[in-house]
C-alpha cells in the first residue's frame, strides 16, 4: 500500500481589521480630506522618519505614493495606490513589517481599503479595512492584536474630527 502523505499545513490566517466611521460630509469631501490633508487626521504616533516629520502627502492615481518627509527633506514611503476611485475606493499597500518598521517595497506589504459611502446627501460612511495581514511575517499576529478593537479606532476618529 502506497505511503500517504499530509497536504502542507496552511499559513496562519490573519482576520481583516475594519472599522468605520459616518461623518456629516459628502463623499468626494471625504475622499479630498483624506487624500488632501492627511496631516490633519494622521495619528501623530504613526511615524517612520527619524527626525521631526515635516509632512505627509499622497501622490493622486494608480502607483502613486502616499508618504512623509522630515524637516532635512528625508522621504519614507507608507506605500503606494493600488486603486483610486474618487470619491468611492481608496486601496494601498501598507509598508510596514512585523515589528512596525519601514519596508522598502510591497513584497511583504499588507493593504488597506478605505471606502466612502453615501448613506445620503449629507452623510457618508468611511470604512477602513487592514487585509492581507499575514504578509507582515512573523509579527503578522501582534500587528493584528494592536489594530484590532472598537470602531472608529484612533485614525478614524482623528478623521472625523478633521471632517
Amino acid at each position: 500500500m502506497p505511503e500517504q502523505t499530509q497536504a502542507p499545513t496552511p499559513p496562519q490566517t490573519i482576520p481583516d481589521v475594519r472599522k468605520s466611521v459616518t461623518v456629516a460630509a459628502t463623499p468626494e469631501h471625504c475622499f479630498k480630506v483624506f487624500t488632501e490633508r492627511p496631516a490633519d487626521w494622521w495619528p501623530p504616533s504613526h511615524i517612520l522618519v527619524k527626525k521631526e516629520r515635516a509632512g505627509l502627502a499622497f501622490e493622486p492615481g494608480v502607483g502613486g505614493r502616499y508618504y512623509e518627509w522630515d524637516v532635512d527633506g528625508n522621504e519614507i514611503a507608507w506605500g503606494r495606490v493600488l486603486e483610486w476611485d474618487p470619491p468611492r475606493r481608496l486601496v494601498m499597500t501598507w509598508r510596514i513589517d512585523g515589528h512596525w518598521q519601514s519596508i522598502p517595497d510591497d513584497e511583504r506589504a499588507s493593504e488597506i481599503e478605505v471606502d466612502f459611502t453615501a448613506v445620503d446627501a449629507h452623510t457618508t460612511k468611511v470604512e477602513l479595512a487592514h487585509v492581507k495581514l499575514h504578509r507582515h511575517g512573523e509579527g503578522a499576529f501582534g500587528i493584528f492584536k494592536a489594530l484590532d478593537g472598537p470602531s472608529p479606532g484612533e485614525t478614524l476618529e482623528r478623521f472625523a474630527r478633521a471632517i
